[in-house]
């Protein structure tokens, strides 16, 4: 297979429109599909179909693309390895993490790691859904939850805590509760996504002893929202501690009562793990998290 064709094929199945992809290849649309017409005709095989919404992969297709994304992954690594050649790390780094922890804790701490390195240009990518580092979306993420991938390294780094809050005004205006019963009397502010939350029973403050779920007042999709949401004197929430560290207006409540615990973790792929810009964020992380409270 002609490899220059096999890198259109890619593009146009990642993008999944001739469009898009002659935007990101430079050409135009026409050329691009005569480039995938020359290859379906050389493999003697149809690789998309086409309808008014755009492409979708055929069977075939997705066979050759899964190879096609092996190959480009590989190659990926290859020139960050060369060019990572020298003593002083260097290139790009994809760096995903949950938005509220992203937003927050690693924007006011990610400025020591670009001051120390750089020749490494970091892009943070903020986001609740797991980015697939597999496909190279991001080549690190600090997740709050195991991965699903076996062959993903992953190493817990922290433990994150978790307590109530509420706003002073709320607390005048409803009144403080004083034991965890209470909260079924309260207004509730949650997450309100737990399939793609940033972790896993993110929103135990609905959880009662007798097995019931206490029902919020509102749910939110942002954990900054949340906070927000109890600045305003919305009602009480459950946050990590390291969102409420420094912030007005907000004040812990049942400060006896403990939530879960959140381990925080590491995520690489295995081919990565040789990566000297990887090796240097991995021991920048663990340094910093050593000294933070979480």
């Amino acid at each position: 297979m002609d490899w220059d064709k096999l890198r259109i094929f890619h593009v146009v199945a990642s993008s999944g429109s001739f469009t898009h992809a002659g935007e990101k290849l430079y050409l135009s649309q026409s050329a691009v599909s005569r480039q995938i017409r020359a290859l379906e005709e050389s493999l003697n095989t149809v690789l998309f179909n086409r309808h008014a919404r755009g492409l979708s992969l055929t069977d075939e297709g997705e066979t050759l693309f899964k190879t096609a994304e092996e190959v480009v992954s590989k190659i990926h690594v290859t020139e960050q390895q060369l060019i990572e050649g020298t003593d002083v790390p260097r290139g790009e780094l994809k760096v995903t993490t949950t938005s509220g922890f992203g937003s927050t804790w690693m924007i006011n701490h990610i400025r020591l790691f670009i001051e120390k390195y750089p020749e490494i240009h970091v892009q943070l990518l903020v986001n609740d859904s797991d980015l697939d580092l597999t496909t190279r979306e991001a080549d690190v993420a600090i997740r709050f939850r195991t991965a699903h991938q076996l062959d993903l390294i992953q190493k817990q780094i922290a433990v994150f805590h978790h307590h109530l809050y509420a706003s002073p005004e709320y607390l005048s205006r409803k009144g403080r509760p004083k034991t965890i019963n209470d909260l079924d009397d309260h207004d509730l502010i949650t997450y309100g996504d737990v399939v793609r939350g940033p972790s896993r029973d993110i929103d135990w403050i609905l959880n009662r002893e007798d097995g019931e779920k206490r029902t919020p007042i509102l749910r939110i999709n942002s954990i900054y929202g949340v906070l927000q949401a109890i600045k305003s004197g919305l009602g009480i929430a459950a946050l990590p501690d390291y969102l409420v560290k420094g912030s007005t207006n907000v004040v812990q409540i049942l400060k006896d009562f403990d939530g879960p615990e959140f381990p925080a973790y590491l995520v690489y792929t295995q081919e990565a793990r040789n990566s000297r810009r990887i090796q240097v964020f991995r021991e920048f992380i663990k340094k910093q998290f050593k000294g933070s409270q979480f």
